[in-house]
């Protein structure tokens, strides 16, 4: 089961890689629950949350891709080490397209029942993204 659970989301991974919002149907239970914040989810909860999302990010990011650098599973858990990266296109919380190529790397856990994503959790480097969209300045020293 565990390969499965992997499998499942790279599946979800490629599919928004393609921008292909299709993938959610495949991958995403009704009842998904993303527990991180917005910018990304709307006002939308479940699959309708997770498709707000994701038209979200595809109006922010264009050419976005993911690299699973590691994975792992324990239980109904998929963790991975994600690296993604793309080009800053649209506002994002106020700041407008730098056009810049950007890169963040984070780590994402995905829970799975009955071959579907159910819920979802994930750290990620944006003080680092940021950075590189020109919002902050870099460390100095």
């Amino acid at each position: 089961m565990s390969e499965a659970n992997k499998a499942l989301v790279r599946t979800l991974l490629e599919g928004a890689d393609r921008s292909d919002i299709a993938v959610l149907d495949e991958t995403v239970a009704g009842d998904y629950v993303d527990h991180n914040p917005p910018p990304f989810q709307g006002p939308g909860t479940g699959l309708d949350g997770a498709r707000d999302a994701f038209t979200t990010a595809t109006k922010i990011f264009s050419g976005w891709t993911h690299e699973v650098v590691q994975q792992f599973t324990d239980g109904d858990f998929v963790i991975s080490r994600i690296v993604g990266r793309g080009k800053h296109t649209g506002d994002f919380l106020g700041i407008p397209a730098s056009n810049q190529d950007v890169q963040m790397e984070g780590i994402a856990i995905h829970r799975v029942v009955d071959g579907k994503i159910v819920e979802h959790w994930s750290q990620v480097d944006a003080m680092g993204m940021l950075m590189q969209m020109g919002a902050l300045p870099p460390p100095t020293g």
